[in-house]
């Protein structure tokens, strides 16, 4: 197992769409034990694959708490069937926007449907923490991030915070001779 780097805003990456998985092998296999790895280490809840570069759909989670066995699990080709009309707010964060974190209002239920890294079909009812906790990966799938769903003002503030702090990243280029 590895740890990743993580994609951090402003990364265009960060707003590819992911392309289906159509393969369960061996090398997906390692690949979501190295997206445990990286998110356990960050620390986080949850890691879609394209936050470590790769534009499969694919996420992990883990909603242990502290002190309690992990309860790592692993979302191959997730979908939203369906989705309750009750909202819930959580405070979101995100590794890809590191000490960011703001309410956000989603759907308190939603109905997931996703093969697991045995390739097995599953669906599941997911409320609470969990389904805010999977639609927050899902968006990732689809190129959204959590601050596309707060205000456009706060949102700007954010982009344009972490576009300075990659420009002061990366060294200025040298002039040779």
């Amino acid at each position: 197992m590895a740890i990743r780097p993580l994609i951090i805003l402003p990364d265009p990456v960060l707003r590819q769409v992911s392309n289906p998985v159509d393969r369960i092998d061996g090398a997906l296999k390692t690949f979501a034990d190295d997206m445990l790895e990286t998110m356990y280490d960050a620390p986080g809840i949850g890691l879609a694959a394209i936050q470590v570069g790769e534009p499969l759909r694919m996420l992990v989670i883990d909603l242990a708490k502290e002190g309690e066995p992990k309860a790592p699990q692993v979302f191959i080709n997730p979908e939203i069937l369906s989705s309750t009309d009750a909202r819930s707010t959580y405070e979101e964060g995100c590794l890809s926007i590191p000490d960011y974190y703001a309410e956000v209002e989603r759907p308190a239920g939603v109905r997931v449907r996703y093969e697991d890294i045995e390739g097995k079909r599953h669906e599941i009812e997911a409320e609470g923490l969990l389904a805010t906790c999977l639609q927050h990966e899902i968006d990732h799938l689809n190129g959204v991030l959590f601050i596309d769903h707060i205000s456009k003002l706060k949102r700007d503030m954010v982009v344009k915070k972490f576009r300075k702090l990659a420009r002061d990243r990366v060294p200025p280029k040298r002039l040779a001779g």
